[in-house]
């Protein structure tokens, strides 16, 4: 394996500039709450929060969407919001990224799935989430297919991103077959739904619930990625494994480890929404399953430098490639 040079990943990220991917999954928006903490309340022994800044970003496979647009990819979107004042939001952030959003439907039964995190000092001291788990209706499971049925034909590539809010099903999976590259980051819970597609790229402990291989070395790791490829009858299997790299299982035997390239790690949210960005969009751009792993897990390195769900420029990545590739 030819470890990835500074200008192969210039020549890539060229190559993939404007090429179209089409995300499907459960789109959230993230609530920020940004502040410091000088006392503990005298009502609760828990800290007093006094806050300096309130953000929202997109998250889940919205997150996905920030990704692809901050790598210049032309992104189509498929996915649901809530008829509340949040999902009005969540369309105006795509929008402003110039994602295409005509298939996100608005549905009057859940909330926008939204994720409010409190954080100081850099830390995170509590979450709380509002949403919706149940399966889409019938109807509405319908009205996405048939839009990415429709859609799927003139994208390069296919994102299945599932974060288990009841969007995925497996009439919706099977509207992307006309589409040559379909991509997943799946949920353990769901991962019956996908097989046929290309390639899954779960982390390791949901790789381990999936297939029921406790991964603990090197022989599990390996037992768990041809276990993954036997279940979903996929091309491929990449497998993150956090600080220890990412390991890739092909169906025609190929093989890859690699370690991990990130110099400090401040936060790991949304690290799994930048590998599967890069890996389809790599992918798409004609790159093999070898380097588009390798350009996948220097992106990783970049993003888990930044607090909160954050994305990597092409220059950001290419500026972790040349030092790491100059000292091989």
């Amino acid at each position: 394996m030819t470890s990835l040079m500074a200008p192969d990943a210039r020549t890539l990220f060229e190559r993939a500039r404007g090429r179209r991917i089409l995300v499907i999954g459960d789109l959230m928006i993230d609530e920020w709450i940004w502040g410091t903490v000088t006392r503990i309340s005298p009502e609760a022994p828990v800290p007093v929060v006094a806050v300096a800044d309130h953000s929202f970003t997109l998250g889940g496979a919205g997150n996905v969407a920030s990704n692809l647009r901050a790598l210049r990819a032309g992104v189509v979107f498929a996915g649901t919001i809530g008829n509340d004042a949040f999902g009005v939001q969540v369309r105006g952030l795509l929008q402003e990224q110039q994602v295409d959003d005509a298939g996100i439907f608005t549905l009057t039964d859940r909330p926008t799935t939204r994720k409010t995190r409190v954080v100081a000092h850099n830390q995170q001291v509590v979450r709380a989430d509002w949403e919706s788990t149940a399966p889409l209706s019938g109807d509405d499971r319908g009205r996405i297919a048939a839009f990415v049925r429709r859609r799927s034909a003139d994208c390069d590539a296919v994102i299945l991103s599932d974060y288990a809010k009841g969007l995925l099903c497996r009439e919706i999976v099977e509207a992307t077959s006309i589409c040559p590259l379909v991509l997943a980051d799946p949920k353990p819970q769901n991962v019956g739904l996908l097989r046929g597609v290309t390639c899954v790229a779960p982390n390791v402990a949901e790789a381990s619930t999936m297939t029921g291989v406790p991964i603990i070395d090197d022989a599990t790791l390996e037992r768990a990625g041809v276990r993954l490829i036997e279940m979903l009858e996929c091309r491929y299997a990449v497998i993150t494994r956090g600080e220890h790299g990412m390991a890739l299982f092909g169906r025609n035997g190929e093989r890859l480890k690699i370690p991990s390239v990130a110099r400090t790690v401040y936060d790991v949210s949304g690290a799994g929404d930048t590998v599967i960005a890069v890996l389809a969009l790599a992918l798409a751009a004609g790159a093999a399953i070898e380097q588009a792993m390798q350009l996948a897990n220097f992106a990783a390195g970049v993003v888990v430098e930044k607090l909160g769900t954050a994305t990597a420029s092409p220059e950001e990545i290419v500026a972790l490639v040349e030092p790491a590739t100059s000292q091989g």
